[in-house]
């Protein structure tokens, strides 16, 4: 099999699939089709656009209560056995011949392969290790660590680094990183495993029921590679500081009060941070929401102005925002009565452009406010130039077919000065704007089982060709000014490739892969 081709979901074992054999009539023949009612009724078109020829979006399949639908509940259709559904809807026109010859993917070398389908190299699952995978697909994308790595030499460090299992980790994570990115196909990550396994002897859990390694948390797995890489790489440039505190590492300002003594002077405390929290209880619909109460905190605590414990509210500002910014759902606590791990799988929408100025402290705000604007004002002269571009291309297809000419995008950009203290701190996010590059998803209903997938942005103009804008099966999108994406996803060695569109559907709410970390990267001024 082809690694890094695109193709239609496959059912898979890991993924615990029960198929309902139906019959589907279509232009007076019957085709049989396995329904996954695990899986929206998004799938089920695709297979049948694979029997048939006939795309999804012109497929017109009825089923009770009227056309089946991408996000129809597949479950609740009560399909029986051998039931007949009726398919209509045309296979659309045939395409033209090329100018250029074909070249086949069999008559091609691995190196024009890799290079005609610009598809990044996947990771063999090495047994239960998808955790592990997901969590380096998405940390590969963090270009100051690339970099880090490039220049790291464990024969340079310390003596005892040099013979520390840690340092071995990060020289194999270096060696594993350049091998995804010379590769064409998917690359077992043995020797990282090993180094993995020996730091964090956790990774070498055997599972006492079903055999084999245990299946890990891909949160944790994230924190100790990070700890790792920030230990490792402060000391071989002599405890001056790594990437991951330049560029990884927010501030945070806390003010403890208590109601029960509004006289005594507030409590401040600051602590670093590497990640966000989002907190996720029935008030939490959108990602702001989870941050905020995850923010706002409550502790019992002694009062000296009172002589006795008191209940104590604080609520944290951000100070400081790095340039890459985790998020991490909290959708795992421990359920005694089942002794597991137990998931919360409420739909929690998430933003691909995030701005994190309302959790950051005033002081912090009115610093990022003139770059801020600017990026703003950037954004809106480039979406109108897209719009009206757009327009125009229409409009004069209609007319007589001919070209179009460049779009005006309104006035310059404003002039405006950005704050000393910022440009003095490297790594920081001196506007409070993120887009979001990376999420690792899980599906399953224990952190104990299931399976992680990376999905990471495709940047622009890097590998292949862009997508068209507009929606889902070359219709307008709502927002025709709005820049769509690519996005790789990473199941294990399994690359295949994703809009925008689909990344706003791991947002949960159901047995569908799910948002568990989500790393978001400053947007840049220049």
């Amino acid at each position: 099999m082809v690694k890094g081709k695109l193709h239609f979901p496959v059912l898979r074992a890991k993924e615990f699939s029960v198929g309902i054999p139906v019959q589907v009539k279509w232009q007076g023949k019957k085709y049989a089709v396995d329904v996954d009612t695990t899986m929206p009724g998004e799938v089920f078109k695709m297979q049948l656009f694979s029997l048939t020829g006939v795309a999804p979006d012109r497929q017109k399949v009825l089923v009770k209560g009227g056309q089946l639908k991408d996000e129809t509940d597949m479950e609740k259709l009560g399909l029986k056995e051998d039931q007949v559904l009726m398919m209509m809807g045309t296979v659309g026109e045939l395409p033209k011949a090329p100018a250029q010859p074909v070249k086949f993917v069999e008559d091609m070398s691995e190196a024009e392969m890799a290079q005609a389908l610009a598809i990044p190299a996947g990771l063999v699952n090495m047994g239960n290790t998808c955790y592990m995978s997901a969590t380096l697909q998405c940390l590969k994308t963090v270009v100051p660590l690339r970099k880090a790595l490039d220049s790291f030499n464990a024969r340079r460090a310390p003596s005892s680094l040099a013979q520390d299992q840690r340092g071995k980790l990060v020289s194999s994570m270096r060696q594993l990183f350049q091998q995804l990115s010379e590769s064409g196909e998917g690359v077992p990550p043995i020797v990282f495993l090993q180094f993995l396994r020996q730091c964090f002897p956790i990774y070498a859990e055997q599972d006492p029921r079903h055999g084999g390694y245990q299946q890990q948390d891909a949160e944790e797995c994230w924190n100790q590679l990070v700890n790792t890489m920030d230990q490792v790489l402060a000391e071989e440039e002599g405890g001056t500081g790594s990437f991951v505190s330049k560029y990884m590492v927010g501030q945070t300002v806390a003010s403890w009060t208590t109601a029960e003594a509004p006289d005594e002077p507030p409590t401040v405390h600051r602590e670093s941070i590497r990640n966000l929290d989002c907190v996720i209880d029935k008030s939490v619909n959108y990602l702001a929401q989870g941050v905020k109460r995850a923010l706002d905190q409550t502790a019992v605590k002694h009062s000296d102005t009172l002589g006795r414990d008191a209940e104590y509210t604080s609520t944290q500002q951000i100070s400081r925002l790095p340039e890459y910014l985790p998020v991490t759902f909290k959708r795992f606590f421990w359920k005694a009565s089942e002794n597991v791990a137990a998931k919360i799988v409420k739909s929690v929408k998430f933003p691909l452009d995030l701005d994190a100025s309302e959790f950051c402290t005033p002081e912090l705000q009115d610093r990022m406010r003139p770059a801020k604007q600017f990026v703003r004002d950037r954004e809106d002269r480039e979406a109108h130039a897209r719009k009206m571009a757009k327009q125009k291309q229409s409009s004069q297809a209609e007319a007589d077919g001919g070209g179009t000419k460049p779009a005006e995008g309104g006035s310059d950009a404003k002039a405006f000065e950005l704050d000393p203290a910022l440009r003095a701190d490297v790594g920081c996010n001196p506007t409070g704007l993120y887009e979001l590059i990376g999420v690792v998803t899980h599906i399953g209903r224990s952190v104990n089982s299931g399976h992680y997938i990376a999905w990471v942005r495709k940047e622009k103009n890097v590998g292949g060709p862009e997508p068209s804008f507009g929606g889902a099966g070359g219709k307008p999108a709502a927002d025709s000014s709005a820049p769509q994406h690519w996005w790789y996803k990473f199941d294990d060695d399994d690359v295949s490739m994703v809009t925008d569109e689909d990344i706003l559907k791991l947002c949960g709410g159901g047995d569908w892969h799910t948002a568990y970390i989500l790393l978001y990267r400053a947007k840049k001024l220049d």
